[in-house]
């Protein structure tokens, strides 16, 4: 299995952030996403280059500003996937996001990581257009 994580800082409050994070329905900071349906835990959607996918939702944390997801749902097969966006306040308009991801088979690794540097790209944009 592997693991990649991710850090950016991002020039916002943790709150305006945790915002967007945790509306598991927007998709408008990814860039590669145009529309999210939500059915029970999960949600579900087309990604560009990717396919269908469904997430299940396994934790939205409030307090720890944690979320939690697994794609259990994909074009290509996977053994397993865990996913945790983590947000740490630096100062009131800084914030630390920490994306880590558990990817088996490894082979799609890099993918999910150009996936992750991609989306975290497009939360930029959004947060830079407030």
């Amino acid at each position: 299995m592997k693991s990649i994580e991710e850090r950016f800082v991002l020039q916002a409050s943790i709150n305006e952030i945790w915002n967007i994070l945790s509306d598991i329905s927007r998709c408008d900071w990814l860039p590669t996403v145009n529309h999210v349906e939500l059915a029970d835990d999960c949600r579900v959607f087309e990604m560009e280059g990717m396919g269908k996918i469904k997430e299940k939702i396994i934790e939205i944390n409030h307090d720890n500003k944690t979320l939690k997801y697994s794609a259990i749902e994909t074009r290509t097969p996977i053994d397993h996937h865990l996913a945790c966006m983590q947000l740490n306040a630096i100062s009131d308009s800084s914030t630390e996001l920490v994306w880590k991801t558990e990817i088996e088979p490894e082979i799609f690794a890099e993918a999910i990581r150009q996936g992750m540097l991609v989306s975290a790209e497009g939360l930029k944009k959004v947060l830079a257009e407030r």
